[in-house]
């Protein structure tokens, strides 16, 4: 899928952010959002074994995004690599993830799986508030009606993360200063 669509998703996502009117549309889009990441991230090649081995999206504690999150995942290719989706009950099975959500009900989890992270190449995105603050990479942010996200280019730099310029323009547009 070329980058302009995929970018296009992604910004089709935040404007509908603006009408979330429940718990199950906010992770709705929240899923939406973490599943589209990984097409603007790139990890350091040592991450990956092979050049067919999935890309791992995981889940700490409760899955808070619903079925529909599998489903979406399911048969899904980011630059040829097949996605997975792992619920993990311990944060420190994130060694196993290219891409580590934990949800704000889970923030015990949340400093568990940063301290677990800190020597990997790993996307931490979380919703806890002080996220990206705390070390995460991605933060979501509820601002009225509308999910924003943060990014934390420190924290991806100590990962060795590349994280595209149209994500980031993105995040700066939706408030991150």
């Amino acid at each position: 899928m070329p980058i302009k669509l995929i970018f296009g998703a992604l910004i089709s996502a935040a404007v509908l952010t603006s009408a979330v009117e429940s718990a199950a549309d906010e992770y709705h889009v929240k899923g939406a959002f973490v599943l589209n990441f990984a097409k603007f991230v790139e990890w350091p090649p040592e991450v990956f074994k092979t050049s067919t081995d999935p890309i791992v999206i995981c889940v700490l504690g409760e899955n808070p995004f619903g079925p529909g999150f599998d489903k979406a995942a399911e048969g899904t290719l980011i630059a040829s690599r097949p996605v997975r989706v792992k619920y993990l009950s311990d944060a420190q099975q994130a060694g196993q993830c290219q891409i580590a959500f934990v949800s704000a009900s889970q923030r015990k989890l949340s400093k568990l799986l940063l301290m677990a992270a800190q020597n990997g190449s790993i996307l931490t995105v979380g919703e806890s508030e002080g996220f990206t603050a705390s070390g995460g990479v991605i933060g979501f942010k509820l601002d009225g009606d509308k999910i924003r996200i943060e990014i934390s280019t420190a924290a991806a730099d100590r990962a060795k993360l590349h994280i595209s310029a149209k994500l980031l323009s993105l995040a700066l547009a939706a408030g991150k200063k």
